[in-house]
């Protein structure tokens, strides 16, 4: 069994921790799913970014984290290593963003303009907890926010599409490495520029494809 594993003593709430969590899980679109009889959340695709898999629990103040990816014959990845390096390492510093924000300081007193936040922090949600406010009162926190994979979404996007007159094979992979990130920004505060970027992905990668059949026919004087 190949997988990146993480235990952190956070010692907060639980129902913090399963808040982050939950956040994460729907904004990097991950589903229940199951690997080999195994219970395990699944996010990704066959064809352009792999299969990525990621199981947690917390108790007793340990927060413990398994995820891997799908190998090429059914197997395990971990997250390091060269062999898929273009899928692992976003999946990685995805996942080292979650850590941080699960360690991140949490409030215990309300700011001065009643249930504002004391430091304003992009990504903040309100979360309802039981952290030392009052019953019932809001709670800002940080969540995890993909803006920067869907810039990059974008950014590959645009490199895919230019490339794939020039270098098919590079604006394939360029438009593989976008289609995942744009499928992380997604769910974040720029999923605009994720959704554009993931639309000019898909046309390099199939511009790339046509203008390689096409120059297979021309060296072999098909055409």
């Amino acid at each position: 069994m190949a997988r990146y594993v993480q235990d952190l003593v956070l010692n907060k709430p639980d129902d913090f921790v399963s808040f982050i969590m939950n956040d994460y899980l729907q904004k990097n679109q991950f589903s229940m799913s199951d690997w080999h009889g195994e219970p395990a959340y699944r996010a990704g695709d066959a064809m352009m970014e792999g299969f990525k898999y990621l199981k947690w629990s917390y108790a007793g103040g340990v927060f413990h984290l398994e995820a891997w990816m799908k190998g090429t014959v059914g197997g395990e990845w971990d997250l390091d290593g060269f062999v898929g390096t273009l899928s692992k390492k976003p999946y990685k510093n995805s996942l080292e963003d979650l850590f941080r924000t699960l360690q991140q300081p949490l409030p215990v007193q309300q700011g001065p303009a009643g249930g504002q936040p004391m430091n304003g922090s992009m990504g903040a949600q309100p979360f309802n907890g039981s952290m030392g406010l009052p019953t019932g009162q809001p709670i800002p926190v940080r969540t995890v926010d993909n803006t920067k994979a869907a810039n990059m979404a974008l950014v590959f996007g645009i490199l895919s599409l230019v490339s794939a007159f020039l270098i098919p094979i590079v604006s394939i992979l360029l438009g593989c490495v976008g289609f995942g990130r744009a499928r992380m920004g997604s769910g974040s505060s720029m999923a605009g520029r994720a959704k554009a970027g993931k639309a000019l992905c898909i046309i390099g990668v199939c511009v790339a494809i046509i203008m390689w059949i096409l120059n297979i026919m021309i060296t072999l004087g098909t055409i």
